[in-house]
């Protein structure tokens, strides 16, 4: 059974880093594009990143364009969100997911399968 497994969360300071990891059991990890999801106290879950099955192409939600990075490293299995400058507004609980054929990127309704959630809290 494939599994996805997100590490890296924690608290840091506004200004902060903090590197995300979604490392994939089972399944065959460069047959899919993955994608990063956050869903904040009381808000619906929000796209924030995808990335192409070979990594070619990746897209960013507005708010975190110039500031997160997304890539991937299939020989390990493993998709990274790095997000550099991060700001309060990014607290959340950060998701990795698995994505669907078609062409739909940007909402959760076009990935089937996701992980349990890394929580990211950015400090004022």
């Amino acid at each position: 059974q494939v599994q996805l497994v997100e590490s890296g969360g924690g608290l840091v300071q506004a200004g902060g880093s903090l590197r995300l990891s979604c490392a994939a059991s089972g399944g065959t990890f460069s047959s899919y594009a993955m994608g990063w999801f956050r869903q904040a106290p009381g808000k619906e879950r929000e796209f924030v990143a995808a990335i192409t099955r070979s990594g070619g192409f990746t897209y960013y939600t507005d708010s975190v364009k110039g500031r997160f990075t997304v890539s991937r490293d299939n020989a390990k299995n493993t998709v990274y969100l790095q997000m550099n400058s991060l700001k309060p507004e990014d607290t959340a609980v950060y998701y990795c997911a698995r994505k669907t054929v078609g062409s739909m990127w940007y909402g959760p309704e076009a990935y089937d399968l996701w992980g349990q959630g890394t929580q990211v809290t950015v400090s004022s």
